[in-house]
């Protein structure tokens, strides 16, 4: 028997990641593709599996450590062959997003979970389409809806009473309802000093509920008339595999997902996975209404006085900024070092000065290691995340937030039975044209991989509903269709908002990659003084190696500031147009707006802003 060192694989765009669950101890007797430990990303967490069976000699990580590829994860008595293979070779480089789609667990490197020999089906078939797509969120409708558009017969299967998934009913929209009515409250509290006095707010929770519910309702209705205007069919159900060309539907029914006992197979010529993800839910934590993950905290039932953030990522704390504004304290635990992992520490350290009237604790490097219920609320345990660190006294809440990540829903949908390969943590890997290992059927979204953002999905569906509707209708241009972003903007819809895109300078500086920044601070504009909301910035950053000649094309920006989401798309659109400091500057921007900024932080990375002191010479 030869030892062997097992690695962390893979994980695409993370550098770094923290261990959250060790699932070994030496002396366990492991087979090749179990699941060893638990790490955790900004918005997501994911099990690093083993690429080898045999014995574990010693573990080499600790809860709390930072791991990244090629990190020795433990040392292996491997079994039979593997003990004749060498360890574990790195695997490759991720590719950039134009020429490999799998930039995160799912990578091609990941151990695949599940066999991949396709079932085959001979029984009855109630409904034929050209294309099936499985699932209803903003993906798998955008999919269903450009494939129609395109001429093709389409049936959707989605187990809830109305499309739009997670961001829709239970995620982006409701939230962003819930952040605007917060947001005002805010503001409103802030105009005494200006002058104006409304008094204190008098909030109706069944009204404000209410409100949440008229926003989806519009947007839902919306999506079920334009699904008849293009005679897409929806199949109500839980959707699994019976073969690489069926799928079988388990019917339901009500407002929720009860199952009606009845089943309806879908013959398909083409298939596109759009299943989403699932929040991941802590193994320790009670099964008590008390303890809620997202959904559980939009249906808004109370406003609890002590509330527990686990997880410092966008989910909790725009969550947190709704119920702070609403009258709950706050406390947030997370394991590394800082909240909102993804912005540059600048950006977030203007929010958390901002927002820290809202928080009791932010407690950084620090887990939660325990939690029970208890008549006065759920107590929950915390252990420092690092060696030597300390960690506070048990504290008890009224309700606890779980916004640890998200888990894709890749083992959820018997993708075995078309031959579909899925990784161990359950993503689908995908190339360009979102084609998995199955030529006929495609994969979009969440269960993709990184980033779990619905604008990502939508991009997603429409190239493959592209790509399907070329090789049907022998069309070759649509055929060709390859999703090629250079960039993924990313937003918390806090308040402030938080916004970014590209490269951001914490990684350019990990990178080694010379920039020039441009950094224009909302102080100088007029709009942001007029508003009373001058504490934000925005950032541009170009770049500035010798190759360059001091012309640089703009390989990232970020802000923090009122409207962050809304202006972001404009550095997103310089990138993808590869714009200098000269073509951003130079484009006249309106006045007096928040939006100036970004040509006036492009001037000043010119070197030409006159809205700014000098730079010193």
């Amino acid at each position: 028997m030869a030892i062997i060192e097992i690695k962390v694989p893979d994980i695409g765009d993370f550098d770094e990641v923290t261990v959250i669950e060790l699932m070994v101890k030496p002396g366990d007797t492991i087979k090749a593709e179990q699941s060893l430990i638990t790490v955790e990303s900004d918005k997501a967490s994911m099990e690093i599996p083993s690429s080898s069976a045999g014995v574990v000699k010693e573990v080499k990580v600790k809860l709390g450590d930072k791991v990244k590829q090629g990190s020795v994860v433990l040392m292996l008595e491997a079994a039979g062959a593997a003990a004749a293979s060498p360890a574990a070779a790195p695997a490759p480089a991720p590719a950039p997003i134009a020429e490999q789609k799998a930039a995160s667990p799912q990578s091609a490197s990941a151990v695949v979970a599940i066999n991949t020999i396709a079932s085959s089906y001979t029984g009855t078939v109630d409904m034929d389409c050209d294309v099936l797509v499985l699932g209803g969120g903003p993906g798998g409708y955008s999919a269903a809806f450009r494939a129609a558009d395109l001429g093709l017969k389409v049936v959707i299967v989605e187990r809830y009473a109305t499309l739009g998934g997670v961001c829709l009913n239970v995620g982006c929209i409701p939230s962003k309802a819930l952040l605007h009515v917060a947001a005002v409250m805010d503001e409103v509290s802030h105009l005494g000093d200006l002058g104006v006095d409304f008094g204190a707010p008098v909030v109706n929770i069944d009204k404000l509920r209410g409100h949440k519910e008229k926003v989806i309702g519009k947007l839902t209705g919306g999506l079920a008339a334009m699904a008849k205007m293009r005679k897409v069919t929806t199949v109500r159900g839980y959707g699994h595999f019976i073969s690489a060309n069926h799928v079988e539907v388990e019917e339901t029914t009500g407002t929720s997902q009860d199952k009606t006992g009845g089943k309806k197979v879908i013959a398909f010529k083409k298939a596109i996975i759009a299943a989403g993800s699932q929040a991941v839910r802590l193994p320790f934590m009670p099964d008590d209404p008390r303890v809620v993950d997202s959904t559980g905290a939009l249906a808004l039932k109370e406003v609890p006085k002590r509330m527990l953030i686990l997880g410092g990522g966008i989910i909790g704390l725009e969550m947190g900024t709704v119920y702070s504004t609403l009258g709950a304290r706050l406390d947030v635990v997370e394991m590394m070092d800082g909240l909102m992992q993804g912005a540059d520490r600048d950006l977030v350290k203007i929010w958390q000065k901002m927002n820290a009237k809202r928080f009791d604790n932010i407690m950084l490097k620090t887990k939660t290691v325990g939690a029970k219920a208890t008549p006065a609320g759920i107590e929950v345990t915390f252990a420092a995340a690092e060696e030597g660190g300390t960690a506070p006294a048990p504290q008890v809440y009224d309700l606890v937030l779980q916004a640890v990540g998200r888990t894709p829903n890749g083992k959820k949908i018997a993708a075995e039975k078309a031959g579909v390969a899925v990784t161990d943590r359950g993503f689908i890997n995908v190339d360009i044209q979102m084609r998995t290992n199955v030529p006929h059927i495609f994969a979009i979204g969440d269960i993709v991989g990184q980033p779990m953002l619905a604008h990502k999905a939508v991009h997603e569906a429409h190239v493959a509903a592209e790509v399907i509707a070329g090789e049907l209708q022998g069309n070759k241009e649509l055929a060709a269709a390859a999703f090629n972003a250079r960039v993924i903007p990313s937003v918390a819809y806090t308040d402030p908002e938080v916004a970014w895109v590209g490269l951001t300078e914490d990684q350019a500086k990990a990178q080694g990659i010379k920039v020039k920044k441009g950094l224009f601070p909302w102080t100088a504009s007029g709009r942001a003084i007029a508003n009373g909301r001058d504490e934000g910035v925005t950032k541009l950053l170009f770049d500035d190696s010798p190759e360059a000649h001091g012309h640089g094309k703009i390989l990232g920006g970020g802000m923090v500031g009122t409207h962050a989401g809304d202006m972001i798309g404009e550095v997103a659109l310089a990138i993808e147009m590869g714009a200098d400091a000269v073509d951003i500057g130079k484009t006249i921007h309106p006045h007096p707006t928040l939006g100036e900024s970004i040509g006036m932080a492009a001037e000043i990375a010119h070197g030409s802003c006159t809205d700014v002191p000098p730079a010193r010479k």
